[in-house]
């Protein structure tokens, strides 16, 4: 049985998690709606992006290090790269009458690209979380375990509703007629609106 103070720690992780970390859900969305992505592909870059961002907060939790929120909207250009890049991608896709090819036509990216793209984008997204997780794991250093144990299985869940968003019989054939058109963008949205915080460097 969970003692108060458990129930509590895992209280607060929870909430945590959820605020900084919804917009993941809609982010996996996209990335399983492109066919030529693997799920378990995905779903890895997902735990692996986590789990560097739990690991780096673990750290400098633990050294009372604080981040700059200028820093860590500089990893905005992760996302921005890798939508001009799928953008790029998805223009050299198209026939000579405009009409996109079928995902048929293009050869699946290699899962560790796959992996690394899913990873990379997570840690991107990441600075909302650095700057929770940081000071809340200074606070409570011997709660970390048990924070990263949640976690996990928080990222698990978000993975879910991700593949289940795209798998509902009425959302999910549209998303998936229309992922590899809206991930580009995304991506592009994502990485822009990240890098926005640079603004901070000017001040």
């Amino acid at each position: 049985m969970m003692s108060t103070e458990s129930l509590t720690v895992a209280g607060i992780g929870i909430a945590v998690f959820a605020s900084t970390n919804v917009d993941d859900v809609l982010l996996l969305g996209s990335f399983f709606a492109d066919e030529r992505l693997r799920p378990r592909w995905i779903v890895l870059g997902q735990f692996l992006g986590m789990a560097a961002l739990v690991s780096v907060s673990a750290v400098a939790g633990m050294a009372a290090v604080v981040v700059p929120a200028a820093w860590t909207a500089m990893l905005g250009v992760a996302p921005l790269g890798l939508g001009l890049w799928k953008l790029r991608e998805l223009r050299r896709g198209q026939d000579q009458d405009g009409e996109l090819r079928t995902p048929h036509h293009e050869s699946a990216p290699r899962p560790y690209s796959q992996v690394l793209t899913v990873a990379a984008v997570t840690i991107a997204n990441g600075g909302d979380n650095l700057g929770v997780y940081i000071p809340l794991f200074a606070q409570r250093p011997a709660a970390v375990p048990l924070y990263s144990t949640l976690f996990a299985f928080l990222t698990g869940v978000c993975c879910l509703l991700g593949y289940l968003l795209v798998n509902n019989p009425l959302l999910g054939r549209s998303a998936r007629r229309h992922g590899r058109v809206v991930l580009p963008f995304v991506l592009i949205g994502l990485g822009l609106y990240i890098l926005a915080g640079t603004g901070a460097f000017l001040k």
